[in-house]
């Protein structure tokens, strides 16, 4: 049988311990105060499991408090994050008792009640949070807090339950925390979620960690102390441990290399920790290369696995150098070389920035999300989540040397995106570390890239398929939606161009097929369904349409040269393909360019027909 009142007074008066010494004794009596009325107003009501409510509060305000290293003001709000929703005790009240700020959090992180959701109950709730980002990152922070604590108690909880919660942390609140630098945070969180959405799969990994590191366990021990005794002999005090990496990690990998556990590599790492203040001469970058100096000459490296994340920071901030090397077993071990601050930094993320005004990585992301909040609508905000809050990227170049960080899978096009809106819309071109390449081509770490641009280029919808960047996508459909109406659409057979004979065929649902009125599926459906034809005004616009024409001709020399002069100099229209064969003097031409229109495309017939030698023009 639990003592739930020693729980609570323990656990509360921790609370108070850890605030103690960062707080002013005015905020530390109103933090006391929040716990008092909590209490006082939660007193009544029991979690699922049976044990007071008060209690859940609590460990938010501690998880706040001790491993997020919040204000005063986000403890308070943690011990007050469930009052309005679940009390009488209103925004005002807390208003009164607690300040503006206090009130504004709670507020945010209350959960509002509506008898219509815009998108679903989960997906409005994520698009508040959002919309906070206007004002403070806190009430992110605060909402972590309190989602690590229900995963922490979800057993309680029926399976649907636990269904339901673990795939809100899988999708929303464990991607959140990695890209908020809170890798602790995130790390649990996906367990968690994992634990319970796969219950056989996480026992199954976790009984495999644990044979593999009985396995390992002499040879990965020899290998630590033998790097410790390397960098000792060199008067290097620093700690070498080695970390495996949790389930969930391991079945990512196992999932994205299409391996089993046996064949995944990486399935730990060493760490090399030093402490900043051992050598204040030094930076920190120069003091872990003299650590990868020391280590370097006496094991092998691998080719091309040293990755400079002190300088070449990932999103998330999580910074180190890293390294292979081979040990005496001819294993390749994954060595990360780090300080103590960086894998402090690691734990609490943006939180580390918070007392020298916000890092640029975290004004970027505040950027991204405020973005998703004011634009994003209906069931697509949640796919604009999903891109933002990715787990892995990468970081690329530009040809005069600035650095740009992608996810990983983005593309040229997303890299032309996060140039500027035009580059992205306009990009025709890439180069990919001075190879000519597509734009839809995928980007690895470290790649040069430069982007070439043409006015008559823009973004396709089948772009859309081929980026993986929010911004990328936003502005595709947003250029799209100026061009393409969604509730109007040409037809693939007889693809009808503005200006000519047209009609419109309407389906259930509303949309609009635009045909040719010589279209033999358009007289098709008029004989069957003679009240779905419609009238349609299919006026030209600045969308240009690829055409196919065939040309019969009379070889001669720079017949070619002519053709593709007149379309491309004199009409300025862009070819798509140009195919050609002659046969016994007589050339067979088939040119794809792009207009605006039927009359367009006729201008350009007419001229192609006063070419000399050119005996038919005909489009297909």
């Amino acid at each position: 049988m639990y003592d739930y009142n020693l729980i609570i007074r323990q656990s509360s008066e921790r609370v108070f311990e850890v605030m103690a010494p960062r707080v002013s004794p005015e905020d530390l009596e109103r933090i006391k105060d929040a716990f008092a009325l909590a209490q006082e107003k939660h007193a009544a009501q029991k979690r699922k499991s049976g044990e007071p409510y008060i209690i859940h509060p609590i460990a938010v305000a501690l998880i706040a408090a001790e491993e997020l290293k919040l204000d005063a003001n986000s403890v308070i709000t943690a011990f007050l994050h469930d009052v309005v929703e679940d009390t009488d005790f209103t925004i005002e009240q807390v208003r009164e008792r607690f300040g503006d700020d206090v009130a504004s959090l709670v507020d945010i992180v209350t959960k509002k009640k509506k008898d219509q959701y815009t998108i679903t109950k989960q997906g409005d709730n994520y698009k508040q949070l959002l919309d906070s980002l206007h004002y403070d990152i806190r009430a992110l922070m605060i909402k972590l807090s309190d989602r690590l604590h229900n995963m922490r108690t979800l057993s309680s909880m029926k399976p649907e339950k636990q269904m339901k919660i673990a795939g809100e942390t899988d999708y929303f609140y464990a991607p959140l925390a990695n890209r908020l630098g809170l890798f602790d945070v995130k790390t649990e969180l996906e367990n968690l979620s994992f634990q319970y959405r796969c219950e056989l799969e996480y026992a199954d990994l976790e009984e495999a960690l644990y044979q593999d590191k009985l396995a390992n366990f002499s040879r990965l021990e020899e290998f630590t102390h033998r790097c410790e005794r390397l960098l000792k002999d060199k008067g290097v005090v620093a700690k070498v441990e080695v970390f495996y990496r949790k389930p969930y990690s391991i079945y990512r990998r196992m999932k994205q290399q299409g391996v089993d556990f046996k064949h995944l590599d990486n399935r730990y790492y060493v760490r090399v920790t030093f402490d900043d203040g051992v050598d204040d001469m030094m930076t920190d970058k120069a003091q872990a290369l003299r650590i990868y100096n020391i280590l370097t000459d006496y094991f092998k490296e691998k080719p091309g696995s040293f990755m400079n994340l002190i300088d070449q920071a990932k999103e998330n901030s999580y910074q180190c150098l890293r390294v292979m090397l081979l040990s005496k077993e001819g294993v390749w071990e994954d060595v990360q070389i780090c300080s103590d601050d960086m894998v402090a930094a690691s734990k609490i993320g943006c939180m580390a920035e918070l007392g020298n005004n916000i890092g640029d990585w975290i004004k970027r992301f505040r950027r991204v999300l405020q973005d998703i909040a004011e634009q994003g609508t209906g069931a697509q905000l949640l796919e604009q989540i999903s891109a933002a809050l990715y787990y892995d990227d990468i970081m690329v170049f530009s040809t005069d040397g600035k650095s740009f960080i992608l996810p990983l899978g983005s593309t040229a096009i997303d890299f032309a995106f996060k140039l500027d809106e035009e580059t992205g819309l306009h990009a025709h071109y890439a180069r990919i570390n001075g190879k000519l390449k597509s734009v839809k081509t995928p980007l690895q770490r470290g790649d040069c890239v430069e982007i070439g641009t043409a006015g008559r280029y823009t973004a396709a919808k089948d772009w859309l398929d081929h980026c993986s960047t929010y911004f990328a996508k936003s502005r595709i459909r947003k250029y799209l939606s100026t061009v393409e109406d969604p509730m109007v659409m040409r037809c693939p057979l007889c693809r009808p161009l503005p200006g000519g004979e047209s009609i419109g065929v309407k389906d259930d649902d509303g949309r609009v097929t635009i045909h040719r009125r010589s279209c033999a599926e358009a007289i098709r459906l008029a004989s069957k369904y003679g009240d779905s034809i419609v009238a349609v005004d299919f006026k030209e616009s600045k969308k240009i349409y690829p055409v196919t024409v065939v040309i019969h001709a009379i070889d001669r020399d720079h017949l070619l040269a002519d053709l593709i002069d007149h379309i491309t100099n004199v009409l300025h229209l862009g070819i798509d393909a140009l195919t050609t064969t002659t046969t016994d003097a007589l050339v067979d031409c088939h040119i794809t360019f792009f207009v605006h229109s039927v009359s367009e495309l006729v201008r350009v017939m007419r001229h192609l027909y006063q070419i000399e030698g050119v005996d038919e023009v005909y489009h297909i």
